[in-house]
């Protein structure tokens, strides 16, 4: 608890509108996750419907979780309007558009049914349940039946389109994603068919009079006075919605004439390209009006810093950044402040800038389709591997057998990263970076590459006895491997664009594996490896080693002899079975 106070500030400024919206819309779809599979229980039978909304009932209407319901509903619609009244222009080629159409179209389908049932239980101590509204649905007024469909369907595809954007950039989305996109199906299609099911049976069961005088009572369904007063409030408040979004697009057209008259301002992009946008507009939203390709991950949202732009001269009369802004280039270690996101940033003067993240498509409407090619972070393991004495070996060769040498050197290393469920990644000479932890978890990982090492010493034992005869003296070689968060993601130009890491822990990696040249051993592994993989810390001795680029010295473990490591890890393996 002492230390909450110190992240308070940065928790603060790491959030934002967009971030307040998400946390909202979280908490109103887990009430629609809840509410549609209590519907879905209708293809049981409309008792276990009952069943269900008596505990969906209990735990939303229970006081402390309705307060933070009903603020997160009324904060949610707030920032949608607002959003409205935001958004510069409507010409990104993404989703996003549908999904603010969607939302803004949910209150005037659900006040009806809200003011129905929420506001005459509060009023009237109306009771009505499944049975009431399904009779309604099916029976009275068979017309809401469409209208509730299209609500459902509606709110349900809002609150996937959010949730997709929300995680999209995680690690673990790629795996999750088959799983998520079936419950996206599943669930909906299950409550629509629950409904459909309990409709019908109240349908059959309505036609017998003792079933109407249980449950077509006063008490539960209202008077008809009652019912035209619901109706009226329920009219009035979706007027007074519509004269929300009518202000909203009003204050818009407010601003654009205010801009207009404010005058215009001309950002010149460094390369010759300069746009004049009226004041107010963001540089990433002058891009995407004037067709300028801008990189931008995250769609603008503050949640990337690929949009950054260097100022060319004078930045001291920019607007101050906000916690959001500040927030982010913090985080990515940016101190510089003639470094901005141009998402963020609204100059009120021109400017001269450049991008320092070049755009990979044409359009500055497009976005990239897959968060693996266009940046993702997460752990991998990076093993970085060396030939020795490749110099020594291409002074007396004849230069194409230097090259097969080397070529069966990197097979015989890529065999053994294959077969141990590693990827090779970057071949840099006579040397190679290799990948663990693409499709397993961390422990796993660390594991693979453990025992990647003890087969690349394997394979090197076998291609130096097939080469005996032609070798003066046997291939030897070095390995680091070193773990933790990393990018990964397509790196390049054009037609020279490869899938590689990028981070500290690919660096400290490769300082590892050089390191072994002047310590004399096969392989050196960070403790960060060892630790992960749940190996003991007596099975290799222990040094501090000082790491070129870090001001601490880092535990590592020294390897003379890699073969070690398969061993070591099989006998943690059995005892651990």
């Amino acid at each position: 608890m002492a230390t909450a106070p110190v992240h308070m500030p940065e928790l603060v400024r790491a959030t934002g509108v967009r971030q307040l919206r998400l946390i909202c819309g979280i908490i109103l779809f887990a009430y629609v996750v809840s509410h549609f599979l209590n519907h879905a229980l209708g293809n049981i039978s409309v008792d276990a419907m009952e069943v269900g909304v008596y505990y969906h009932t209990l735990f939303w209407q229970f006081l402390p979780v309705a307060i933070v319901f009903y603020t997160a509903a009324l904060t949610h619609m707030g920032l949608g309007i607002y959003a409205l009244y935001q958004r510069r222009q409507f010409r990104w080629r993404t989703i996003e558009p549908l999904q603010l159409v969607l939302g803004l179209s949910i209150p005037v389908l659900v006040m009806g049914h809200v003011v129905g049932v929420r506001l005459g239980y509060t009023l009237y101590d109306h009771q009505k349940l499944y049975p009431q509204e399904l009779y309604l649905f099916f029976v009275a007024a068979p017309g809401r039946l469409w209208q509730m469909t299209i609500l459902l369907l509606i709110a349900w595809v809002h609150g996937c389109i959010g949730i997709f954007f929300w995680l999209r950039l995680k690690p673990f989305f790629t795996r999750a994603a088959p799983y998520l996109l079936a419950a996206a199906v599943l669930v909906p299609t299950l409550s629509l068919l629950g409904i459909y099911q309990g409709g019908r049976s109240v349908a059959v069961e309505s036609e017998d009079g003792e079933w109407r005088s249980q449950n077509l009572t006063r008490g539960q369904v209202g008077t008809v006075a009652e019912g035209n007063r619901l109706d009226r409030i329920a009219g009035g408040l979706t007027i007074g919605y519509f004269g929300l979004l009518a202000l909203a697009l009003a204050a818009r057209g407010a601003r654009a004439l205010r801009e207009r008259r404010g005058g215009m301002i001309a950002l010149s992009y460094g390369n010759g390209k300069t746009v004049r946008v009226p004041k107010g507009l963001s540089v990433l939203e002058a891009s995407l009006r004037h067709n300028v390709p801008h990189a931008s991950v995250c769609g603008g949202r503050a949640r990337c810093s690929t949009c950054r732009i260097r100022i060319i001269g004078d930045h001291g009369a920019l607007p101050e950044p906000s916690p959001r802004e500040a927030f982010v280039l913090t985080r990515v270690g940016t101190t510089d402040p003639s470094i901005r996101l141009a998402c963020q940033l609204r100059p009120d003067s021109d400017l001269s800038f450049f991008q320092l993240f070049t755009p990979h498509t044409l359009s500055a409407n497009a976005q990239a389709s897959t968060p693996a090619s266009i940046g993702q972070e997460r752990y991998l393991v990076s093993l970085f591997v060396d030939m020795r004495g490749s110099t020594q070996l291409a002074e007396k060769r004849l230069p194409f057998d230097t090259v097969f040498i080397v070529n069966r050197f990197l097979g015989a290393v890529s065999q053994a990263v294959i077969e141990n469920g590693g990827l090779p990644n970057q071949f840099v000479g006579d040397g190679m970076l290799a990948l663990f932890g693409l499709s397993a978890e961390p422990r796993t990982a660390c594991r693979q590459a453990l025992k990647a090492a003890a087969g690349i010493a394997t394979h090197i034992d076998e291609l130096n006895e097939l080469l005996s005869h032609d070798l003066r003296q046997p291939i030897r070689f070095g390995i680091g491997i070193h773990g933790g968060e990393v990018i990964i993601g397509d790196i390049g130009y054009r037609d020279h664009i490869v899938f590689t890491a990028l981070g500290d822990a690919v660096n400290v990696a490769a300082r590892l594996q050089d390191m072994t040249k002047t310590l004399a051993c096969e392989a050196i592994v960070s403790e960060e490896i060892l630790r992960t993989a749940d190996l003991a810390d007596d099975a290799l001795l222990q040094q501090e080693a000082a790491i070129r680029g870090r001001d601490e010295p880092m535990a590592v473990r020294v390897i003379a002899d890699a073969r070690e490591l398969a061993a070591l890890v099989d006998r943690t393996e059995r005892v651990a079975a």
